[in-house]
């Protein structure tokens, strides 16, 4: 019978990252660039500081955001034998699924 051993978790690695190579680490899970993003939060009055915590978790909702929009509005531009997402995709994605109902309303003019 073989034994198996526990090899402890350093406390070091195990806790969370703080300073700048946590930024650096930032940067770089995120797709969207993180000053624009803070940039972005602090035009609200509301927001007068935005640790880089928030602007990261700020960043990753919005990719998910778009990547399942988009996803959704492809399904939708496939049904029209289309590989380009158009407009009116995303327009049927946002009447269709009820978790986008906070985008229905008057549409933009682009």
């Amino acid at each position: 019978m073989a034994a198996t051993v526990a090899t402890p978790v350093s406390e070091e690695s195990s806790q969370q990252q703080t300073g700048p190579t946590a930024a650096v680490t930032h940067s770089r899970l995120s797709k969207l660039p993180l000053a624009r993003i803070k940039a972005l939060m602090k035009t609200d009055p509301d927001v007068s500081l935005a640790s880089q915590e928030s602007v990261f978790i700020i960043a990753k909702a919005t990719e998910l955001f778009v990547e399942m929009i988009a996803k959704d509005a492809l399904v939708y531009a496939q049904q029209g034998k289309r590989k380009t997402l158009q407009r009116k995709d995303l327009d049927n994605a946002i009447e269709a699924i009820d978790e986008f109902a906070f985008l229905e309303g008057k549409p933009c003019q682009a």
